[in-house]
């Protein structure tokens, strides 16, 4: 299966190029193409200057790569009864995701924070501006947008600030542990 590309983003098949993610991403996408070849083999990685990592000046460098393709992961955490629940929300880039209602109740939680960024990289092992929903601990709760599924190309991190992941919007709802969830970006 040829990767997918937007304009002059031309991916090529991540799996075959394994030095252009984060470790954690690259043993993800292994364990991925053994349980499901098809939908990881469909996975593509472009490198990019890194001082385009985020959404906005990648877009801006970038003009046929529209927002509504690009689709950003945050993570937050929350507690209830001492127990800390951690997710990934990935949401469409013209979206914010709607952490302290849907993800707040998702979550069963009180109130929802934003990971600090230090704490988001370690646990990760993914670089700031990088992290992505692909080869997160397998303890923390996946959350997608249901609108990626209808995406031909999404735009993610690859878990490094050089490069990103193009895959179809159906693999991207097909991560392993996503959960789809309706109107998770507002």
């Amino acid at each position: 299966m040829t990767p997918p590309s937007i304009g002059e983003l031309r991916s090529r098949p991540a799996l075959d190029h394994l030095d252009l993610v984060a470790a954690p991403v690259a043993a993800a996408l292994q364990a991925w193409a053994a349980a499901d070849p098809v939908t990881a083999g469909a996975v593509g990685v472009v490198e990019i200057d890194p001082a385009l990592a985020d959404t906005a000046a990648l877009t801006d460098a970038h003009p046929e790569l529209h927002p509504e393709m690009s689709f950003n992961c945050v993570l937050v955490a929350g507690r209830r009864d001492g127990e800390e629940r951690v997710a990934a929300c990935v949401v469409r880039a013209d979206t914010r995701a709607d952490v302290n209602g849907l993800v707040k109740r998702s979550l069963d939680v009180r109130k929802c924070s934003f990971l600090p960024m230090e704490r988001a990289t370690a646990e990760s092992g993914m670089e700031h501006g990088g992290i992505t929903p692909v080869g997160l601990p397998g303890a923390w709760r996946v959350l997608v947008d249901e609108r990626a599924r209808t995406a031909p190309v999404a735009v993610i991190g690859s878990g490094l600030r050089r490069s990103k992941l193009l895959l179809p919007g159906t693999s991207l709802v097909a991560v392993p542990g996503a959960e789809v969830v309706v109107d998770l970006g507002r």
